[in-house]
Formats: C-alpha cells, structure tokens, sequence
C-alpha cells in the first residue's frame, strides 16, 4: 500500500501546531456534518461578525452583488425542512465515484470524502433506483439540514452580471469568497457550519422562494445552516494532496522543487 510522503507528514503534524494562526484557521475550517446542540442558541453580536466577513468579501468590481436572509424563526426553519428535496441520480453516481471505505483508503487518495459520513441512501447504488425503497429516505430537506439553529439563505442578482464576464463566471467567484469570508469567522468562532447547495436546485429553489418572499430576479446561490455541534469532540479525518501534487514551478509539469512551510530568519539590516 503507498504511504504518505515525508512533505505530507509534515503537513499533518504542522495542523494546530500554532505557528500561524490564519493557515491553523484555514486547516480547521470544516464542513459540520453532525446534528447541532438543540439548546444552544447563537447570540445575535454572533451573528453579526459572520455577517461582517461577508460584508468584507472581495467581489469583481466591488459590486458586492448579493444579499443575505437570516432565518432564525423556528416555525420557518421547520416549514423549510419539510419541503420536498429528493437527491439526483446524477449526484448519487458522481458523489459515489469520490467516496472511499476506510480512512487509509482515503489518506492515498487525498480526495474526495470518507463514505460513512453520508447517510447510506447516499451511498448505496440501490438508491439510483427511482424504485427503490430508499428512495422515502432522500424526500425532504430536513434530511440535509440537521436541524440548524440559523440559516443563512445567499442570493445574488440574476439581471446584473460583473463587468466583462459571459456567464458572470467572476460573480459566481464573489460568492464563494463570500462564503469563504463567513465560514472561517464561523469556524474562528467555534460555530459549526454546512454549506446547502441543494437550495439551487431549480424545485428546491422555488419552494423556498415562495416561503421567503424572495424577489424574481433574485437567485439563491447558496445557503447555510449554522450552530453549535451537538458533540464537538467528533473530528473527522482531514486530507489535502501535497503541494508537490498541485504546484508547478515557471511551467506546467515543471517539478522539483522542495516547498517548505518552514519561514526564512531574514538577516538583521533586512528585517530592521
């Protein structure tokens, strides 16, 4: 069986190490994928500083094109979770072919995601079936919620696009700073967070236009669900390819290079 690199041992033992607060930051941000504390609250000045690293996201142009629905009501969030959700057979195949069985399996891979952490409708090619039993278990949006304290609904303009970009492939990066920006105060702030693309889905998506009187030309491209974790003490396996993996040096294919994490000491007369 390959084993990991010297570089990606490094890596690991360099998480939480404490030597860099913002990449032990970035290391720890996390996808919440377990329930969330039922009796716990997130305070409104909470709240707020998660709103205010969106509010800080760059985007092209400074167009700072979207818009935010905070939805803490229980009654709504309750109606939301009951709206009907059921998974694509397009998802289910391709989300498959990225699962792996066993965290060594996972740790020679280095990508996708452990299979056990999906409910096993997710999992099982059964599911595919439109036929198949399992099929009850993928119907409602409660089942991908976890019964979030907030949910943060992101919407952007759909008749304004960044200047120059055919698609608003450009916009489409703002949110996704945006969504960067809030989850890793989330994270600095001990509050779990799960990112809620099924909200995009076109059925999916009107429904919870109707509920939240979301204007037409108003899209919903992303949403999340936030709280504390019910067990906070559950961590799941964290795998990243290496840096030799991903970089090349001056040209593509071009390798070599030892990349280290380890910081330079400069010599006096330049760090004065």
């Amino acid at each position: 069986m390959k084993t990991e690199t010297n570089s990606a041992v490094k890596y690991q033992a360099a998480i939480g190490d404490g030597n860099d607060p913002l990449l032990d930051l970035i290391r720890k941000r996390h996808s919440s994928r377990g329930e969330f504390n039922p009796d716990r609250n997130i305070s409104k000045p909470i709240l707020a500083r998660i709103l205010e690293a969106a509010r800080w996201a760059p985007t092209p142009n400074n167009m700072q094109n979207f818009q935010i629905v905070v939805v803490d009501d229980p009654k709504t969030l309750t109606l939301i979770g009951a709206l009907s959700a059921e998974m694509s057979e397009a998802y289910l195949k391709e989300n498959y072919a990225l699962l792996s069985t066993s965290e060594a399996e996972l740790r020679v891979r280095k990508i996708g995601t452990l299979a056990g952490i999906y409910p096993r409708a997710w999992v099982d090619p059964e599911a595919w079936n439109p036929t198949s039993d399992y099929r009850s278990q993928l119907t409602y949006l409660g089942k991908t919620l976890l019964k979030p304290k907030v949910l943060f609904v992101v919407l952007y303009d759909s008749e304004s696009r960044a200047p120059g970009s055919e698609g608003d492939t450009l916009g489409f990066m703002g949110l996704g700073c945006v969504m960067e920006n809030m989850w890793l105060t989330a994270e600095s702030l001990g509050v779990g967070m799960h990112i809620l693309t099924v909200f995009a889905d076109s059925h999916v998506e009107s429904e919870v236009r109707r509920v939240l009187k979301i204007e037409p030309q108003m899209k919903i491209a992303f949403a999340c669900g936030l709280g504390y974790p019910a067990d906070p003490s559950i961590e799941e396996i964290r795998v990243r390819r290496d840096l030799e993996d991903f970089v090349h040096h001056n040209a593509f294919r071009q390798k070599g290079v030892p990349w280290s994490l380890e910081l330079e000491e400069l010599p006096p007369e330049e760090n004065a």
